[in-house]
C-alpha cells in the first residue's frame, strides 16, 4: 500500500529533525529514520492502531515521543500529522477535527 504524508506531516518531520540536530550532530538523521521506520510499518499494520478523533488511527513512535495520525483511504495510507506528545494536544485536535 502507498503512504502519503501530508504537508503538515512533512513540515512537522523537519521541524523534528532540526530540533534534534541542534541538541547533537547526527541525532536529526537518527529521528528521521525512526519516524519513517514507525511510518514504513504502516504497510504491515495500518488499521490496528487505536482511534481517536472518531476517524484517525494513532501510532505511537518507538523511540522518540512522537505520534502518527493517519487514515486509510482507498489503497493509500495518508498521514496527516507526526504530533510531537510534548506539545499540547488542543492544536492537533483543532486541526484534525477541522478537516471533516
Amino acid at each position: 500500500m502507498k503512504i502519503k504524508l501530508s504537508s503538515l506531516a512533512e513540515r512537522q518531520l523537519l521541524e523534528g529533525y532540526r530540533f534534534y540536530e541542534s541538541r547533537s550532530d547526527g541525532l536529526g538523521d537518527y529521528f528521521l529514520d525512526s519516524i519513517m521506520a514507525d511510518v514504513d510499518s504502516l504497510r504491515i499494520h495500518a488499521g490496528i492502531h487505536e482511534v481517536l478523533f472518531a476517524k484517525y488511527h494513532r501510532l505511537l513512535a518507538k523511540r522518540f515521543p512522537y505520534s502518527v495520525y493517519y487514515r486509510i483511504e482507498a489503497k493509500e495510507i495518508k498521514v496527516y500529522a507526526i504530533f510531537d506528545n510534548r506539545r499540547n494536544p488542543e492544536r492537533l485536535r483543532r486541526y484534525l477535527v477541522g478537516r471533516g
